[in-house]
């Protein structure tokens, strides 16, 4: 059970919700197309997402490497940094990821916490929590305690477990069969994998 307290980092989301839209918004813009994530070994974790997640592979790019400054002018990484390989992978009714494997000179090879900036991590939505809780245990995916409600406030509905991949990556399973408490009323609420573009 999780308290008002707890939840006042979604109480700005919430409201944002209710909001108007922005005066100017970037020409053509759709939605989110993909997130990009970089991983120590990319097959380990096209596979992981693949055989765990039931994510689909699709097409991979081959390796970036530049003599020039190329890589630090477009991507913002050393110079000398590499992509080895990069793979799209699709995940359901959802964004697409955007798997990549990097080496560089200055790699920081320990991911980021969420309390770190730059912090972040993946929520899937699930039916059965019980069930999909169940299921990665059993795969030997280390679950982060239990499943935890809210129980007050605007996702009031909403329950969630955080998990990890293999390398560390930071994932999470949510479910709300009910919906969350902040939409009733709404004609428009977040994008939501259950339902067609409202």
């Amino acid at each position: 059970m999780i308290k008002q307290g707890l939840t006042g980092s979604l109480i700005g989301a919430a409201l944002a919700t209710h909001l108007p839209a922005a005066a100017d918004p970037m020409p053509g813009m759709k939605g989110l197309q993909h997130i990009g994530i970089t991983v120590p070994r990319l097959e380990e974790a096209v596979d992981f997402f693949e055989r765990v997640l039931g994510c689909e592979p699709f097409f991979t790019f081959g390796e970036f490497s530049f003599e020039d400054d190329w890589m630090e002018r477009h991507l913002n990484v050393h110079p000398r940094a590499r992509i080895r390989d990069f793979q799209m992978v699709r995940c359901g009714n959802g964004t697409n990821l955007e798997v990549f494997e990097y080496s560089a000179p200055d790699q920081n090879r320990r991911g980021p916490r969420n309390s770190d900036i730059g912090g972040h991590h993946l929520a899937f939505y699930v039916d059965d929590m019980a069930a999909a809780v169940a299921y990665l245990t059993e795969r030997g995916i280390r679950v982060l305690g239990e499943p935890s409600t809210f129980t007050e406030g605007p996702a009031a509905g909403l329950t969630w477990v955080y998990f990890l991949a293999p390398w560390g990556l930071q994932l999470e399973l949510v479910s709300a069969p009910g919906g969350m408490a902040y939409e009733q009323g709404l004609e428009r609420g977040l994008w939501d994998p259950r339902t067609p573009e409202k």
